[in-house]
């Protein structure tokens, strides 16, 4: 029987290499993930799936060229002007996670005004991750539970720490360009979650590359580390 999954997370991952290949500047090849951007989201609504959540910038990207960064922020810009009307009609609800004090100020009112706006939306739950890290949001968590003077600390007072609180685990994650590495990405939600790899490079990714891996996704047997019946 088919089952959608609840929750699909995507490392969005080749967009260097695409521009690469087309002798193009990296920016390019970063415009060029927005669009695919659209398609997942597009993939992702008529496919019934309600939360998405993508991989667009994680705490180590700090460290890339200054000059790419600073590309990377000026997208970041522009999609969160122009497509917040858009992500609004289609009711969508956009939720950024990550450490926002390492952004300009002008962004963080940009990502707090987007949240504010689609607060209310119930058509697709949209979360991207941005100057994120798994270590970093576990250490956070934990250095969190012990300024509040927690003792007894168990897993579900962890989660109630974690940027994704309010979000359920991802079932099924996503890593295009045929790499097959989790990145620091979810290192906590994904504990049970379904890994699919795709070789194409994410400025190529499409509606038929989604349903191919909710296809794979329900082709296996998820057991939650119990045997098989």
């Amino acid at each position: 029987m088919s089952t959608t999954p609840q929750h699909v997370a995507i490392i969005m991952d080749g967009n260097g290499r695409w521009a690469a290949a087309r002798n193009l500047p990296r920016v390019m090849g970063h415009k060029a993930g927005i669009e695919a951007v659209r398609r997942a989201l597009q993939s992702a609504i008529e496919a019934g799936v309600p939360y998405l959540t993508l991989y667009g910038f994680s705490s180590e990207n700090w460290k890339r060229p200054s000059d790419e960064v600073q590309d990377l922020m000026g997208l970041l810009r522009l999609y969160l002007q122009g497509e917040l009307a858009q992500l609004h009609k289609e009711k969508v609800r956009l939720r950024i996670i990550g450490d926002r004090t390492r952004f300009d100020k002008d962004i963080i009112t940009l990502i707090e005004k987007a949240e504010t706006l689609t607060a209310d939306n119930t058509c697709l739950n949209l979360t991207v991750a941005l100057s994120y890290g798994g270590r970093q949001e576990i250490v956070r968590a934990v250095q969190s539970l012990i300024e509040k003077g927690v003792d007894a600390i168990n897993e579900e007072i962890v989660s109630a720490e974690l940027y994704t609180k309010d979000i359920p685990d991802p079932d099924l994650i996503i890593r295009t360009s045929g790499e097959k590495r989790i990145s620091n990405f979810l290192l906590w939600q994904s504990a049970y979650a379904e890994f699919v790899f795709l070789d194409t490079l994410w400025p190529d990714f499409t509606a038929e590359d989604m349903n191919r891996a909710l296809d794979e996704f329900n082709s296996r047997e998820r057991r939650y580390g119990a045997r098989a019946s």
